[in-house]
């Protein structure tokens, strides 16, 4: 199997999320209101919020919210001692099924990490 292309994933979300909203109502709006402005800064940094949306991405085992919360990590100049630490957190709490996603979480790691993020990981 091979690793999705970040920038692909991307382009996917943004057209997903513009689907969505043409036609969501009120309710699934208030939602995706709240999942912008909870990552927001307020007591805890943004970088610390999307830590935490990271280990819990990895222990629910959703490989696109994974995806998403190691881009805004990244963004947020976490490091690769940082990501570790999160995902021996993951490791722990959700248990040995959540390896193979913990597996895709490195690769698309090594691939933000990229000068071309859209470049497959060196090996």
């Amino acid at each position: 199997m091979t690793t999705r292309d970040v920038r692909e994933f991307i382009r996917e979300r943004e057209k997903l999320n513009e689907i969505v909203l043409k036609h969501a109502g009120k309710n699934i709006k208030r939602f995706f209101n709240i999942d912008t402005n909870v990552y927001q800064p307020g007591a805890l940094p943004k970088k610390t919020k999307e830590m935490l949306g990271l280990v819990a991405s990895l222990v629910l085992r959703c490989d696109d919210c994974i995806d998403y919360h190691l881009i805004q990590c990244h963004q947020e100049q976490l490091t690769d001692k940082e990501l570790e630490e999160i995902m021996a957190v993951g490791l722990v709490v959700g248990g040995s099924i959540t390896i193979p996603h913990l597996r895709r979480a490195f690769a698309t790691w090594a691939q933000l990490k990229q000068p071309d993020p859209g470049t497959p990981p060196a090996d």
